[in-house]
């Protein structure tokens, strides 16, 4: 558990908190490219750690976030036009670039004046950044802004990746911790066999399939064993379970400063997932997920199973709102639950959510009871309040800050003999201890090099 301070600090995002100060040291997702899809195209509302703004594309295609308030009498320039190379507040017509430059004050006289009032004037807009389906926007000092990191999704061609977002009634942390949280998966996300989770060696054969097997494996063993390692971006969190006779079962997370998540489930070829939990205020938060394939493009049929709602991906409304939520139960079929599933609930991302949703706004963390099972969650906790504490108290900033090539990482299943230790797991899965991409590798190896000559 945590103390209430601690608590505190976890949850809390305002810029003048420890924890909201780190987060705007790095580059955070403002909302979906597909948000804006094309040039001049209507303005878009767009709120993440306190703080409002407006996301717009000008004639050029070049999306930018900026102030909603228009400099002139304090408009909201949501409801402006975007035209010609720029956006006009339809209060009284001024006109601003996607850098903030003034470019037209129709309400003073074309004799000089005019021109002079532009270059006195200029909007406020913040670093923006667009890649993988997403745009990227940066909150804190200009003067100390970073490098976008080189997630191994954004490299990926746009028919590689898909990407989604979800509003969820929770603070980030706990939405967070969920996903670090992989020994729920025995639980929350099992599918039932003769309407009983049915533990034990028979829960599937020998000739079962292979997502039968693992299923089984993760049906079998509810309580992994976590081995975790430490690095400048964050942490890889690998959970143990049972396999076959002499076999383990590994499941390998990362987790990413500040907010970022790589999911445990692909094995070599398959879909890679993440996600990353956005603040929006202390008590919801965007959750944006990505989907990719470093081996070959995404089929059709896969990027509507995505749009429906399978996989990390929530099925939502033209809000980003879940169809199944917490103002409904989420949909909650009980007969469902008696006979089919753990949950009764429908989805992946929604079962998540019911059970991150149903601790309240920001859960309180003095009451818990941890045990080993909690191991990524705490060493988590411990990760992101230790860097908080040394920007808040020292000025110092996390090494990932400075290191965006430490981003480029993966994650995934393996099964390996139980006699291997985690970082050979690691470099058996992956070819690295680390998870980090195989170019990404290379190019360390490289720098290794150099740096010996």
């Amino acid at each position: 558990m945590l103390t209430a301070e601690k608590n505190a600090i976890l949850t809390e995002t305002g810029p003048d908190r420890p924890m909201g100060q780190l987060f705007r040291f790095f580059w955070q997702p403002a909302l979906l490219s597909r948000e804006l899809p094309e040039p001049d195209c209507p303005p878009r509302r767009v709120k993440i750690l306190d703080t409002d703004m407006v996301a717009i594309r000008d004639s050029d295609g070049r999306a930018q976030l900026i102030t909603p308030t228009c400099p002139h009498r304090g408009a909201n320039l949501f409801f402006g036009r975007v035209e010609e190379g720029g956006i006009r507040c339809a209060y009284h017509g001024w006109k601003f670039d996607v850098d903030g430059n003034c470019l037209d004050i129709p309400t003073l006289p074309d004799n000089g004046q005019r021109e002079k009032m532009c270059k006195k004037i200029k909007l406020k807009t913040y670093p923006t950044r667009e890649a993988g389906g997403l745009v990227w926007v940066y909150l804190g000092p200009e003067e100390l802004m970073p490098e976008m990191p080189q997630f191994d999704f954004l490299d990926m061609p746009a028919d590689q990746v898909y990407v989604s977002k979800k509003y969820q009634f929770s603070n980030w942390a706990q939405a967070c911790e969920g996903a670090l949280d992989t020994a729920h998966f025995s639980f929350l996300h099992m599918p039932l066999v003769g309407g009983k989770i049915n533990f034990g060696k028979d829960a599937f054969v020998a000739e079962s399939s292979a997502d039968e097997r693992r299923i089984g494996w993760i049906r079998n063993d509810g309580a992994p064993r976590f081995s975790i390692t430490k690095h400048e971006a964050g942490l890889v969190i690998g959970g143990a379970r049972y396999a076959d006779e002499g076999d383990t079962y590994w499941r390998i997370s990362q987790f990413l400063m500040p907010n970022h998540g790589l999911a445990p489930n692909a094995f070599p070829g398959e879909n890679m997932h993440g996600q990353c939990w956005v603040p929006i205020d202390d008590e919801t938060c965007w959750i944006f997920n990505y989907t990719w394939n470093p081996d070959r493009k995404l089929g059709e049929d896969e990027v509507e199973r995505f749009r429906n709602g399978a996989s990390i991906h929530a099925a939502t409304d033209e809000n980003y709102v879940p169809l199944r939520n917490i103002t409904n139960d989420f949909l909650i079929d009980r007969e469902d639950q008696k006979t089919r599933t753990y949950t009764g609930i429908k989805g992946v991302s929604e079962q998540d959510a019911a059970i991150q949703e149903s601790m309240g706004p920001i859960v309180d963390r003095t009451k818990e009871h941890l045990n080993s099972s909690d191991l990524g969650v705490v060493q988590f906790r411990r990760y992101i309040l230790d860097a908080a504490k040394a920007l808040d108290n020292e000025g110092l900033l996390p090494t990932a800050h400075s290191h965006p090539q430490n981003y480029r990482l993966r994650s995934g299943s393996h099964v390996c003999s139980d006699t291997i230790p985690f970082d050979d797991v690691m470099v058996e899965r992956f070819g690295h201890k680390l998870g980090l991409a195989p170019a990404a590798a290379q190019d360390q190896a490289k720098a290794a090099e150099v740096g010996a000559e």
